[in-house]
């Protein structure tokens, strides 16, 4: 009886060990951190400058998308200051002229809203949030009309807002950047200028974590959730070679290009600490036949995912506000439920925080084991981490199934697990157990 009781106590404290390992409490602090009331607050700022169409008026300090991007970057100025400057924040400019698109129907300057909080060890490493600033009425040339765009996309703005006001507390290794983008409506222009942007400056992107529509519970269908969203990916890079698109027929991976990897890591962050909470992973760029803010950055080779609600109701959306047939229609701020909105934005917190306070994935896996009875895996060191893990799933399954950790190896050999049978990956750790991305093998080991 005492050595099964001593057993038993034994289990339990490798258990707690094993929790303890896989969480970290500061997670626990930034979601609870993350206020309604101050996602309130902004979205009704935003809604009242009474339309943010990228061509409205720049010179107002009341209506139009000039006096709402000064007063977004009035707030991020704020946050800086009450963090001792931690955060850089300006304007990002991208000129299109008239006749660009069938949209673009005069000159515009779009003009993204940039705050990038530096990581002390990788500062040219960088996690991305981003809102969009704009909103539009059902005609997407008419840059006058009463457009308040409380839910598309002012929830998602406010939420980029929020998510800086609660990181600024903490110092991180990679760089955060927070940015509201312009031009969504008119062709996705903020976005494609901030990418041309970055790859101008050399940013190493990890990802972006595009916001659009994060406030409404009630879908056109009926249905009512406040727990269910939506994680739009592409399976892979369009950037990708013709190489890798050949080599894919004889090794897979129609479902493991690096978005879909940080969809992933989005939805596991989700489910361990956010367990009320229904992530829906959408294999699919966007919704059927669309694109959203994240594509210019896959455009551009950058892992790039779309966090928005489940149930949309599309008589609020882009709709000029009139009631027709009972009908009440338009993206009004009555509409928007603020604790969904707080809880979406912590969802883009955590893994803004876990990224960034991971080390940088490894930059080549290779993998072997053909006709053998055993997988192996080898893979480049990265430094600063702790560790790795070593992931494999059968081929059907859409999460990462198993795992191990390892210290101090950068290859290790999986007994008694066929290659054919599984997909496999690689993540580095740091020593308090945030991952990087798990890289998909890119290379064979003969």
């Amino acid at each position: 009886m005492k050595h099964a009781l001593t057993f038993f106590i034994g289990c339990c404290l490798l258990s707690l060990q094993l929790l303890s390992a896989q969480t970290d409490q500061r997670i626990y602090e930034i979601i609870e951190s993350v206020d309604a009331d101050r996602i309130k607050k902004d979205v009704q700022a935003l809604v009242d400058f009474g339309t943010r169409h990228t061509l409205s008026d720049t010179l107002s300090a009341t209506r139009g998308i000039g006096a709402a991007r000064r007063y977004i970057k009035s707030e991020f100025d704020q946050i800086a200051a009450d963090c001792g400057n931690c955060l850089e924040v300006f304007y990002q400019h991208n000129f299109f002229p008239k006749g660009t698109n069938e949209r673009i129907v005069k000159d515009v300057d779009v003009v993204n809203v940039v705050a990038i909080k530096r990581g002390k060890k990788n500062p040219n490493h960088f996690v991305i949030m981003s809102g969009d600033i704009d909103s539009r009425v059902s005609d997407p040339a008419d840059y006058t009309s009463e457009s308040p765009g409380a839910n598309d996309n002012a929830s998602g703005m406010a939420g980029t807002i929020e998510a800086a006001r609660v990181l600024s507390k903490y110092d991180f290794d990679n760089s955060i950047i927070f940015v509201g983008l312009a031009g969504e409506e008119q062709g996705l222009f903020g976005g494609k200028g901030l990418a041309e942007y970055a790859q101008k400056n050399s940013w190493n992107i990890v990802g972006i974590l595009n916001n659009d529509m994060i406030g409404n519970i009630k879908g056109v269908d009926g249905y009512i959730s406040n727990k269910d969203f939506r994680i739009f990916s592409e399976p892979v890079p369009v950037t990708e070679s013709e190489q890798s698109r050949r080599a894919r027929r004889f090794y897979g991976g129609e479902v493991d290009g690096h978005s879909r990897q940080l969809a992933r890591y989005v939805h596991r962050l989700t489910t361990t600490y956010m367990t009320d909470m229904n992530p829906m992973m959408i294999y699919r760029l966007d919704r059927f036949g669309r694109g959203g803010h994240h594509r210019p950055f896959n455009d551009a080779g950058f892992a790039g995912i779309r966090i928005m609600e489940a149930h949309e109701n599309y008589t609020q959306q882009h709709q000029d506000i009139r009631v027709e047939n009972g009908i009440a229609y338009g993206d009004t701020f009555e509409h928007v439920d603020f604790d969904y909105a707080a809880k979406l934005t912590a969802v883009n917190a955590i893994t803004l925080a876990s990224l960034a306070w991971a080390p940088l994935a490894p930059e080549t896996v290779a993998i072997g084991g053909i006709v053998q009875a055993n997988a192996r895996l080898k893979w480049s060191a990265v430094e600063g981490a702790g560790g790795y893990k070593v992931y494999w799933r059968e081929t059907t399954v859409p999460q990462w199934s198993h795992s191990r950790h390892l210290e101090g190896v950068t290859e290790h050999e999986l007994d008694g697990v066929v290659i054919d049978n599984f997909f496999f990956g690689v993540s580095a750790v740091s020593k308090d157990g945030h991952e990087s991305l798990i890289v998909f093998p890119n290379q064979i080991l003969r």
